[in-house]
């Protein structure tokens, strides 16, 4: 079958790799459809293959099920689904309290499509068929009448800003929020549209990158343009920091109000100085850590459904499958990638 890979730094291609099968009775095998590049995507691919002479692409997808094991009940065949993008058991000690993105069967930053990080290829969701375990917990039930193409990015970008503001603005209802995008803007955009959602005071999304600021008015949020080298023009309660710049950081420590909260989404690979006194003496409450995909899609899901959340408003680029390999690196800041789903026959469970 084929699989989108990254076989060199900034190369990437369609490989033949084996079929995967059915390995346990919890296992499905699916077929992804819609799949959206990831924000750290093009960083993995840039860096290239580091442990192994090649790994797989993609992680965040709506797919068809196409098997499942004898011992899967969540789903059947036919069903559209989101999969979580982290390997996880649903039923370790970790699983049970919501943590599914430290699940203790499976090694940390055990995903699909993330080979440099776990050492582990899981495969890619560009792919043709992709194994599934324990799927009753890594498969979430697409809702009827939800276009796929919307929600590809929800099982990790989405997901990921939605929990950045959701428990914070349950601790304190109406906070403003400040969202601080240094680099690809997808999650902290995300991260604005649920904190409109889930009803802030204001919300505004600070950034160099016009593009990103004018989809922040989209969702809803006010844009600030800063180059981030500057001191901020106010304080936030609650300041969500975005992207991979060391000086964007800094900024956003300095934008959290005293006693406020700073919630860390970023990716920044080098070691950044942090002066801890100030965070003392400010009373600045620091939060970093991966969302649980697992245990926060139903819930996401849930609001997609509804309608409280949009997420195809952050989209900017859909391209056809055929398509990937020349266009998985283009400059944009949500980049989604689709095909057909397959021929539905007239016993197909409905998705």
């Amino acid at each position: 079958m084929r699989q989108l890979t990254c076989t060199a730094p900034g190369v990437v291609e369609w490989c033949e790799v084996p079929e995967p099968r059915l390995v346990q009775a919890t296992d499905a095998l699916v077929r992804p459809f819609a799949v959206a590049r990831c924000d750290i995507d093009p960083f993995l691919v840039a860096v290239g293959p580091t442990r192994a002479d090649r790994f797989a692409l993609g992680h965040e997808a709506v797919v068809e099920v196409v098997e499942v094991g004898r011992d899967v009940n969540a789903v059947e065949v036919g069903a559209r689904a989101l999969p979580s993008f982290e390997i996880s058991c649903g039923s370790c000690a970790r699983c049970r309290r919501g943590k599914s993105a430290i699940c203790s069967e499976y090694p940390i930053l055990s995903d699909y499509g993330m080979e440099p990080l776990s050492g582990i290829e899981y495969g890619g969701m560009l792919s043709d068929l992709v194994r599934v375990p324990h799927a009753d917990t890594m498969l979430t039930l697409l809702p009827a009448g939800i276009e796929p193409v919307a929600v590809a990015s929800v099982p990790d970008n989405v997901l990921d800003g939605y929990r950045s503001v959701a428990p914070h603005l349950a601790r304190q209802p109406g906070a403003d929020v400040l969202v601080a995008c240094h680099g690809e803007g997808s999650i902290g955009l995300y991260a604005a549209q649920a904190a409109v959602a889930l009803h802030a005071g204001t919300v505004t999304v600070a950034s160099a990158d016009e593009p990103v600021l004018e989809l922040a008015e989209k969702v809803g949020a006010r844009s600030l343009h800063v180059d981030f080298t500057e001191r901020p023009p106010a304080t936030w309660p609650l300041v969500v920091d975005c992207g991979q710049d060391q000086a964007g950081f800094q900024w956003s420590i300095r934008a959290t109000e005293p006693e406020g909260v700073l919630q860390c989404v970023a990716s920044i690979e080098t070691a950044v100085p942090v002066s801890l006194l100030r965070l003392y003496t400010v009373g600045i409450e620091f939060h970093i850590g991966r969302a649980h995909s697992a245990a926060l899609l139903p819930e996401v899901v849930a609001l997609v459904a509804a309608g409280r959340l949009r997420p195809e408003l952050v989209t900017t680029e859909v391209v056809d499958w055929e398509e990937a390999p020349e266009r998985f690196l283009d400059r944009t800041v949500k980049l989604i990638i689709e095909r057909l789903p397959a021929a539905r026959g007239p016993d197909a469970a409905p998705g």
